[in-house]
């Protein structure tokens, strides 16, 4: 396993997180839980990535029951805070109010007294940012969390949060949690260069599109048990999986894969990762075999051809 600081910090972050995100209360149930985190450990990934709103609370608390039995030190623990966690109106966005009782019940459930980085799960707009932010600040001096970071924030949003905290001598964001892979570049013609500018580390989820980039849906086949198949998990995956130009471009993939003596989905990790912007990319593996292949992709070099090849075949949309 490779390791990155965290953007400019001094935090010393896996290049791959392992995410509970359509998997920890999902897909994973405790005891296959405790195994996968093990195995996480042994093959030397020290980042964690959950949400409150992950199946209502759920992948935390089944977190809670598994990571306080390890030393806190070997571990960095991210969570989030945005989307509503009951039908109460004070009980979502990015408010003083929220932020205060979000971070609460997250620390309750994870039994923790602290969680590495707090992310604010989408912008507000129907917060002040100064009111975000010094939240934010506070809860940093209270302990209660270490860093923030922005998730599917804007670059304006991104540079404003920036500028302000600056400003007014607050801790600011140093981490960004943007959709980013293959298919989905969007990130590199404004945020990721802005994350870059104000020292700030990226964490990207769904660096395989959500299994798409595996290949293991060539031909438009949807194999018993993928995350395809379980229609309460693949709403963000039709237009990848019903798309035959799409399908065929990741079958290419598996031309440089061949190349290297690896699977298509480390190529495609491989890929994400020599971006020099990037600080560690999160995967969902439900398996322990999935999770040492997606390990494994630390160690894949791509060479200069094989990038301009794959970024032929996967252009970024103007």
């Amino acid at each position: 396993m490779q390791y990155k600081r965290l953007g400019t910090t001094g935090l010393k972050i896996s290049e791959i997180t392992y995410g509970s995100w359509l998997t920890f209360g999902n897909q994973v149930e405790l005891d296959s839980a405790k195994e996968l985190i093990e195995k996480a450990f042994a093959l030397g990934i020290n980042s964690f990535d959950t949400a409150d709103v992950y199946k209502g609370g759920e992948a935390e608390r089944l977190l809670g029951q598994i990571l306080p039995k390890r030393r806190r030190s070997e571990y960095i623990l991210a969570t989030k805070a945005f989307w509503p966690m009951s039908e109460h109106p004070t009980d979502r966005g990015l408010s003083r109010k929220h932020l205060f009782d979000s971070i609460d019940a997250s620390l309750d459930r994870l039994n923790l007294k602290y969680v590495d980085i707090f992310y604010s799960h989408r912008f507000d707009p129907e917060t002040p940012l100064a009111e975000t932010c010094e939240a934010f600040d506070d809860l940093i001096r209270l302990g209660k969390i270490l860093y923030w970071g922005t998730s599917e924030w804007s670059a304006a949003q991104i540079r404003d949060a920036q500028t302000l905290c600056r400003a007014k001598g607050w801790h600011a964001p140093v981490v960004n949690q943007p959709y980013y892979n293959l298919l989905g570049r969007d990130i590199e013609a404004e945020i990721l260069p802005t994350c870059v500018e104000f020292g700030m580390g990226t964490a990207n989820f769904s660096p395989l599109a959500q299994g798409v980039l595996s290949g293991k849906y060539s031909g438009g086949k949807i194999p018993s048990g993928s995350r395809y198949s379980d229609s309460s998990l693949n709403t963000w995956m039709h237009d990848h999986v019903g798309n035959p130009e799409v399908l065929a471009k990741v079958d290419r993939i598996a031309e440089i894969a061949r190349k290297h003596g690896v699977t298509s989905s480390q190529v495609a990790l491989a890929w994400v990762l020599k971006n020099p912007g990037i600080s560690t990319v999160i995967v969902g593996a439900s398996n322990a075999a999935q999770l040492e292949e997606n390990a494994n992709a630390t160690d894949v070099k791509l060479d200069s051809a094989d990038v301009a090849q794959l970024e032929s075949w996967f252009p970024r949309r103007a």
